[in-house]
């Protein structure tokens, strides 16, 4: 049997946004029994959680049946990579301790199966809102992060959790705005001037599903999420599609 490479994000576990939270995991974890069967490796591109803080000794509340799942897949031998989102920044080391996860902090580009992908959560890439740049760079300052983990979890956990709510209904998630004004795929094509052998742009963060040829060999493909649409993309190493999970 051929392995084949899995990619989902932006499922927000533990927001106000899914009908039941605990359904979207449960969902999760029968999709991660499904693809770990043929799997070579399972990319999770940010925003898995609505909200995740590692404090010292202490990790969000929840989560139990995903973090118990994902163990299982990577401890049968299943790379399974977790990108940081602009949800779930702020970790540390218990996800690859604890749950074996190999961890990225920032965008990469690697090989799989012969091709070259450029991997991101998306977020800060081309984006041109002054608002979200600035949070994006409080939410990623250290000292900043070091002064929120001396707050008691029962302030900030709450509170996370209110303004992802509040932000998400004021801004909501914007539906596809033509090849001209997305800037993921703006920011793809600038990137293919300058390494032109990239075959695949893979990103989260937009909540919408793009599968888009911006050259002869390169594609733009853009997953979804697990909130509505419960897709994933998965690549065989000839191709890749974009997919519903049903079950």
């Amino acid at each position: 049997m051929s392995k084949k490479v899995y990619f989902l994000a932006d499922a927000h576990l533990g927001a106000k946004t899914h009908p039941d939270s605990l359904e979207a995991e449960k969902k999760l974890c029968r999709w991660l029994d499904h693809v770990k069967e043929d799997a070579s490796a399972i990319y999770l591109m940010g925003d898995i959680f609505d909200y995740w803080f590692e404090y010292k000794y202490v990790v969000p509340r929840g989560f139990t049946r995903l973090l118990g799942k994902l163990a299982e897949v990577t401890d049968n031998g299943v790379e399974v990579h977790f990108f940081i989102g602009n949800h779930d920044i702020w970790i540390t080391d218990y996800l690859s301790k604890e749950c074996g996860l190999i961890l990225h902090l920032k965008p990469i580009i690697t090989e799989i199966q012969g091709k070259k992908f450029f991997l991101a959560h998306g977020d800060g890439l081309g984006d041109g809102s002054r608002s979200f740049r600035f949070l994006r760079k409080l939410f990623h300052n250290k000292f900043l992060q070091k002064c929120f983990s001396g707050i008691h979890p029962r302030w900030t956990v709450p509170l996370a959790h209110a303004w992802s709510s509040d932000s998400r209904e004021k801004g909501g998630v914007v539906g596809y705005l033509g090849e001209d004004n997305e800037y993921l795929i703006r920011y793809s094509k600038d990137k293919l001037k300058e390494i032109q052998d990239i075959d695949y742009f893979i990103y989260g963060h937009r909540h919408i599903l793009i599968n888009l040829p911006i050259a002869e060999h390169s594609r733009v493909v853009i997953l979804g999420d697990w909130i509505t649409l419960f897709s994933y993309a998965v690549f065989d190493g000839n191709s890749i599609k974009l997919e519903n999970w049903e079950m």
